[in-house]
């Protein structure tokens, strides 16, 4: 497995958000992760991505246990993310912001270099300005690639955040709530990016979003959490099919229910 979480608990106060949680996420394939609000989905994010600490479990990445290492540490060693609320930088070009991301995995010198210098991000060498076209292209905003991000709507800063993930060359990714703000164009075109990133590229994701069947479309294998416990994990149809799910998630009642139970 690429990216692995283990009997993952994490309490805040009196408050049980993720309890004894285990989740995988194998290479080269898309996993879902979806639950009601509150379920605890952002919380675990933020344990496999470092921003929260569990009480107790472990999360692994390709096999490394990552107890200890900083957000930073386990983006270089290959686990990417995006936000619910897009991090942008303000006074950046499109490309500007993808091109950050692969300075930090093909030139990393020089990307301090211009920070240090005061200059700026310099112009793109023709391999770097290849690749970050080439993800532009394939989210397509190869168009927009000299406007200001803070100058877009957040539909497409959300695939601004998505290309700038892929550009350090990831293991995996994590999506959260990739679809939120952006139109049905949108979220076919990124859905369509996202299958050739897993197929062709050989990135894992791992995608949290309320659009069900966009997760079901995309992702081979679903975890439902509710009330921060797995209450079911399989197939997209396995899933929709568990009375459970049913139930907390998707709101409706199981197909064994009696209707003569009902006490009206």
């Amino acid at each position: 497995m690429i990216l692995e979480a283990a009997g993952v608990t994490v309490r805040f106060g009196g408050l049980t958000a993720l309890d004894d949680v285990d989740l995988t996420v194998p290479a080269a394939q898309a996993v879902g992760l979806v639950g009601p609000n509150g379920a605890g989905k952002s919380t675990l994010f933020g344990v496999c991505s470092g921003l929260i600490r569990a009480e107790r479990g472990a999360v692994r990445l390709d096999g490394a246990n990552m107890a200890g290492w900083t957000p930073q540490a386990r983006a270089r060693a290959g686990l990417a993310r995006t936000f619910q609320q897009p991090q942008i930088f303000a006074g950046l070009t499109v490309a500007q912001h993808v091109a950050l991301a692969d300075r930090v995995r093909f030139s990393r010198r020089r990307l301090w270099s211009d920070m240090w210098t005061g200059a700026g991000l310099r112009g793109s060498g023709g391999a770097e300005k290849e690749r970050v076209g080439s993800l532009l292209e394939l989210l397509g905003i190869g168009a927009l690639a000299d406007g200001l991000v803070d100058h877009l709507p957040l539909g497409t800063v959300r695939l601004v955040e998505v290309a700038r993930a892929l550009a350090a060359e990831p293991k995996v990714v994590m999506l959260d709530e990739p679809l939120s703000g952006l139109d049905s164009v949108e979220a076919t075109r990124l859905l369509e990016a996202l299958r050739v990133v897993v197929a062709d590229r050989g990135v894992a994701l791992l995608v949290v979003d309320h659009d069900f069947e966009m997760v079901a479309q995309l992702c081979s294998y679903i975890h439902v959490l509710d009330f921060g416990r797995v209450i079911a994990a399989g197939t997209p149809h396995e899933v929709q099919q568990d009375p459970a799910v049913r139930a907390a998630y998707l709101g409706v009642p199981s197909a064994s229910s009696d209707p003569s139970d009902d006490p009206r």
